[in-house]
């Protein structure tokens, strides 16, 4: 049975890829796995037939085989376990890989997501510009701190895997910030992974349909 995964069925991100699909495609493009998507409108999301596969009305799901499961990270996760490609076999080095993935998703992530929300939920209040300040803070340590791990190293930990594909899409969200290039290697880094020709076929994928529905 083909993987379903849902996703927007208009980009709230105008298809630069940063909808939470994204690293999910991505994931079943590196391991050679066919999909189909299922497009669902922000109307949908609330609808029954979707909340029984996400109780919070959110994207993406993913049905195969009569697993039903929700949130990108767990989706990444199986994906990575359950085919080759995105794992190593040495039980040291998986583990280290599916740390990076947590990492991403638990230490980078909301720093990133706090300083890029930020000025949309709260631009108009008149204690923003002292919280931007001290966001911005948080958000440079932690860069300084997974730049000086990341070294002069392609990946995080020897090839490439489902941690370095979960960091590169977290890290995608500063683009245009220019934070993210006071990192040089972090920089170089993440356009490493957007270079992979996996990665291409998921963002042509997910582009595709912005660029259909707003023609």
């Amino acid at each position: 049975m083909i993987p379903t995964i849902t996703a927007f069925e208009q980009s709230p991100d105008n298809g630069l890829g940063l909808a939470r699909d994204m690293p999910v495609r991505w994931a079943l493009e590196e391991v050679g796995q066919s999909y189909d998507v299922k497009l669902v409108s922000f109307a949908e999301l609330k609808a029954p037939d979707h909340l029984a596969l996400h109780p919070f009305g959110q994207i993406p799901t993913y049905q195969e085989d009569g697993l039903t499961l929700f949130e990108s990270g767990a989706i990444v996760l199986h994906v990575a376990q359950s085919r080759a490609g995105l794992l190593p076999e040495n039980a040291h080095a998986r583990s280290r890989a599916i740390m990076w993935m947590f990492s991403a998703l638990n230490t980078i992530e909301p720093v990133v997501w706090d300083y890029d929300i930020a000025p949309l939920l709260e631009g108009d209040k008149p204690w923003h510009a002292e919280r931007m300040i001290m966001l911005e803070g948080r958000l440079r340590t932690r860069l300084a701190s997974l730049s000086g791990r990341l070294g002069a190293d392609d990946w995080l930990d020897g090839a490439f895997s489902a941690g370095d594909l979960m960091m590169v899409s977290v890290l995608r969200r500063l683009q245009g910030s220019g934070l993210l290039e006071e990192f040089p290697n972090l920089a170089a880094y993440m356009q490493r992974g957007e270079a992979r020709p996996a990665f291409k076929r998921a963002f042509d994928a997910q582009w595709a349909v912005f660029s259909a529905r707003s023609s």
